[in-house]
């Protein structure tokens, strides 16, 4: 087993090198302290006792009156190893003799910091001698009286106790550096101590109790690692022995909880792949979590990549859903569902149903959130299918009475229309107004004519039958179209332009109802620009043939794409909303069908598709 440094190790060997010192640190400190207060006694009793020499030898001098050796005595007393200065001061405090020049004894007089420090208590209180702080450094001051003794009246008033005082100044600089010294060798020493202490604790720390605590440590990765056999050695009866046979408990009890786990899980799995509908489980922030192998062949992803990955990243199989159910979800607290529309790996369009549910934790706070994917394409198409055959079913009735109803007048608005064209064709008259009397009724005899063909059209769509349809020339059809809605284009400032028309193109259609159609869409067309607009028809070869209908117009918005061939949808005042619808089941009778591009603010392109009898080949464009 490698040693490893470990959080419990620095620890406690930080925690027994700060024990250690801070108790030795403390007893250095109170040693060097009472060690000082020892030396500075000494150095007190020293200078008290070297004080009281000089006061006596200078008292012996002073009553032989020999000033000279007084002066030198001083010098000589002052020059001494240690002393700073020696000064005598009259009962006045006027400095009569000193071993320092008289610049450097500005310091005693009576109010200065060094005198005060004595002075400001009362006599009684007053030490013989004190440590000082001056300019210099520190020193240990001590001030010996010369007393008024009976051999000093000669010279000195015998009413006055004292005759002077005897100021001596000692460095204790010297003691400091001792105790520094000595300071040193025992911090160093107690360093030595605790390095050797902390080892010591380390190394039985080490062998007796970290060795064995790091089986608990190896165990308990392999457990985790999937060795769910592996124990700690429990022998002995010590309290590590003890706690093994406790973690060894432990874990037999988390191995039967885990199998349990992992059954149950495996059971879950199991019944959760097996449905259909997609489930994913998300996290707050929108981080698959689970997913079962239907969602999984919804988004066409790999477990390993969708798991751990954003709902939203492309890499996950993101849906395109606008508004997120689980964002929504998270934000609301409540279940959500959503319509989302989905394109398959074989490029179907699929529509979803998404339900997200709000799972919360103990706290009552969402933790996840659950997606279920329903495939509802089967039963949109359902519904869709059933609402068409309900809105046929009311237009086919409708369509029935309207058309009984308008076939009468229709057939004598024909058969008048009929008589007048033989009227001016017997007359023989070759005028003008004969030939446009004749155009006049030919033309109204044609429209009519496509009018009864739509209403037969509308009693065979509701009786559910088909045209059966013949071989249609569409270049025809769309040139017709185009003449017979160029009136109402030129009222509106609108152009229609007509393509070159392609040689050879047929198509199987009901020539009425798909007249009927491109007349629809070219209408739409010119209602849709504006003055100064252009509309642009034309037919285009294959297999299926291509009618083209483009304008420049406003535009169709995106959210009304699906809508406009719906019947009553009409996105214009005043319209009906069958046009479409009623050009759409034209063209769809026929086998064909109409899409639709458009871009608001830029037009729309509405394309016929039919196909070509025979898989007729496109023809060449005439020049």
């Amino acid at each position: 087993m490698r040693s490893r440094l470990t959080g419990t190790t620095v620890g406690l060997a930080l925690g027994i090198t700060v024990a250690v010192s801070s108790v030795l640190a403390v007893a250095a400190y109170f040693y060097s302290t009472h060690h000082f207060a020892s030396l500075l006694e000494t150095a007190r009793e020293t200078s008290v006792a070297q004080g009281e020499l000089i006061r006596v030898a200078l008292e012996h001098q002073m009553i032989e009156n020999d000033r000279t050796l007084i002066a030198m005595m001083i010098q000589s007393f002052g020059s001494q190893p240690s002393v700073e200065r020696v000064v005598l001061l009259d009962r006045t405090g006027h400095v009569r003799y000193s071993s320092v020049p008289a610049n450097q004894t500005g310091d005693l007089q009576i109010g200065s910091p060094t005198c005060q420090a004595c002075h400001r208590y009362p006599p009684e209180q007053r030490g013989s001698s004190r440590v000082l702080e001056t300019g210099g450094g520190t020193v240990l001051r001590t001030v010996v009286p010369f007393r008024n003794r009976e051999a000093c009246h000669r010279c000195h008033d015998p009413a006055r106790r004292m005759n002077g005082i005897l100021i001596l100044d000692r460095n204790v600089g010297d003691v400091r550096a001792s105790i520094n010294r000595d300071l040193g060798w025992m911090v160093g020493g107690t360093g030595l101590a605790t390095l050797a202490l902390v080892g010591a604790i380390a190394a039985v720390f080490r062998f007796v109790i970290l060795r064995r605590l790091q089986r608990f440590e190896l165990t308990a990765r392999e457990i985790a690692a999937g060795d769910l056999g592996r124990r700690v050695p429990d022998e002995g009866s010590d309290t590590i022995s003890w706690l093994a046979r406790e973690f060894n408990a432990m874990a037999d009890s988390v191995t039967g909880l885990v199998g349990e786990v992992r059954s149950q899980r495996e059971r879950l799995e199991t019944v959760i792949n097996s449905i259909d509908d997609g489930i994913v489980v998300l996290d707050t922030a929108r981080i698959v979590i689970a997913a079962n192998d239907a969602f999984l062949a919804r988004t066409g992803g790999r477990r390993e990549a969708l798991l751990g990955s954003c709902c939203q990243d492309p890499a996950a199989g993101a849906c395109n859903i606008d508004q997120c159910p689980t964002s929504s979800c998270l934000q609301s607290g409540q279940r959500q569902v959503r319509l989302c529309e989905r394109t398959a790996a074989d490029g179907s369009v699929r529509w979803e149903e998404i339900h997200a549910s709000p799972i919360p934790d103990a706290s009552g706070r969402i933790a996840h959130v659950v997606e279920v994917w329903r495939d509802i394409s089967d039963r949109r198409a359902a519904e869709a299918s059933l609402a068409e055959s309900h809105k046929l079913a009311s237009l086919g009735l409708l369509a029935s009475g309207f058309s009984h109803e308008l076939n009468t007048p229709l057939a004598t608005v024909l058969t008048c229309v009929e008589g007048i064209l033989r009227d001016v064709q017997s007359s023989g008259d070759g005028g003008a107004e004969p030939r446009r009397i004749a155009e006049s009724a030919a033309i109204a005899r044609e429209q009519v004519l496509r009018c009864r063909g739509v209403t037969q059209h509308f009693l065979r769509m509701a009786r559910g039958q088909s045209s059966p349809g013949d071989i249609v020339d569409p270049e025809g059809v769309v040139s017709a179209a185009a003449r017979l809605v160029e009136p109402t284009a030129r009222a509106s400032g609108v152009a229609i332009t007509v393509a070159a028309p392609v040689q050879g193109l047929r198509v199987r259609a009901d020539e009425a109802s798909l007249q009927h159609a491109i007349i629809n869409l070219l209408l739409n067309a010119v209602q849709a620009c504006k003055r100064g607009g252009t509309v642009t028809v034309g037919a285009e070869g294959g297999d299926p043939v291509r009618i083209r209908v483009a304008d420049n117009g406003c535009g169709i918005p995106t959210e009304h794409l699906k809508q406009i061939f719906e019947p009553f949808c009409s996105m214009r005042k005043g319209g009906t909303g069958l046009g479409l619808f009623l050009s759409l089941n034209f063209v769809r009778a026929c086998g064909g069908d109409i899409t639709v591009s458009s871009a608001v603010g830029s037009g729309s392109t509405f394309e016929v598709t039919l196909p070509a009898p025979g898989g007729t080949a496109a023809g060449e464009r005439r020049p």
